[in-house]
């Protein structure tokens, strides 16, 4: 069977999801001579602020669905908390890429630390939770400190409860907040990375190098590239990331997030099959970045060179960050990119700002 042809410039791609980084892959979008419709129950969201068109209606919203569908010409999203029958709905009137049975994995940890186990990828010690009699079960064996997730919805540090050696477990499980959940073991790492890796329909892939993440508060703070990495390591971080987009046959982009520990392993964490915010910095400092990537992906293009032309640290405008922006634009090494979002609220991403330098070769 041959692979489908490429979608020709003036088509139309649908994004399901309204924030940025939808907006940002409309705009790479744009570039390559594409319309871009946004489906999302949001008005006025970042990305519909610079699309052709927008559907303002709820996800499970199965009439609006159809209609959407029938005027455009592929379809992706922009963030995995989609209900993933809602994407297979779209998927039996027009191409989905990636495919809901992607989405599915991707949106649920227990099933995520499933498949990285399955397919041989390392990661922090885990256990499903129903109760309060499976977390202590869970916690006895883990031990202390663990971290209680819940197993869809949570993100920047939301629907989590940290269990330190005083944790009363009923409060714990109370404030996490859902029916299940998953405790996961506490890692003394050395730092966090992040691959992100393209997928065409030819299976061809490209992968951009990792990038070094800080956090605070839960919610990405800076990221750093070059990594701080010995050469094998980031090999092998690459390595993790094509294994995860070939093993679930994924056609877009995939983000996969990993601990690197103090003994020099890889431990995957969390994987995203989207643009990510830690690869906002190949906008400004790669030849090909993360978004025109996920759009020559999901149109069936050839994909583009991932390859880094500065040394980048890329920091997010959380909050009442934003209100920097002028002093941002008045220096002359900074790259501003902020989002529509008429308000900024405390953990709210406004935007971010990419600090360049020359890339040093060895």
């Amino acid at each position: 069977m041959t692979d489908p042809a490429p979608l020709p410039p003036g088509g139309t791609i649908g994004i399901i999801g309204g924030g940025q980084l939808g907006r940002m892959a409309a705009l790479a979008a744009a570039r390559l001579g594409y319309r871009v419709h946004v489906f999302s129950p949001e008005a006025d969201s970042p990305a519909a602020q610079v699309a052709a068109f927008a559907t303002v209606a709820a996800y499970t919203d199965a009439a609006a669905l159809e209609t959407f569908a029938r005027a455009v010409d592929v379809v992706t999203f922009e963030f995995e908390n989609v209900p993933a029958d809602s994407v297979r709905l779209l998927s039996a009137l027009v191409p989905v890429r990636p495919s809901w049975r992607v989405l599915d994995v991707a949106q649920d940890r227990i099933h995520e630390k499933q498949f990285f186990n399955a397919n041989g990828i390392a990661t922090p010690p885990w256990r499903e939770v129903a109760g309060i009699a499976d977390l202590a079960a869970a916690v006895a064996e883990i031990g202390r400190p663990a971290v209680l997730k819940t197993t869809r919805l949570g993100y920047d540090g939301k629907g989590q409860a940290r269990i330190a050696a005083d944790t009363d477990l009923a409060a714990a499980w109370e404030s996490m907040g859902a029916p299940v959940g998953v405790l996961e073991g506490f890692v003394d790492f050395a730092g966090e990375i992040s691959v992100i890796v393209a997928r065409g329909i030819d299976g061809a892939w490209a992968g951009f190098e990792p990038a070094w993440n800080v956090h605070a508060n839960h919610i990405l703070d800076t990221t750093q590239v070059p990594a701080p990495l010995a050469a094998g390591l980031a090999a092998d971080a690459v390595a993790v990331a094509r294994r995860c987009a070939e093993a679930l046959d994924l056609v877009g982009l995939l983000a996969v997030e990993m601990f690197v520990t103090r003994d020099g392993r890889l431990l995957a964490n969390e994987m995203a099959p989207r643009p990510h915010n830690s690869g906002h910095w190949t906008i400004d400092a790669c030849v090909t970045d993360q978004f025109e990537q996920f759009i020559r992906a999901v149109c069936g293009l050839p994909l583009g060179n991932p390859e880094r032309h500065s040394d980048a640290v890329m920091k997010n405008l959380i909050g009442d960050d934003v209100n920097e922006w002028l002093e941002v634009l008045r220096d002359p090494d900074a790259k501003l990119h902020l989002y529509g979002k008429a308000e900024a609220r405390a953990g709210r991403k406004m935007g971010h700002v990419t600090r360049l330098r020359p890339r040093i070769r060895s």
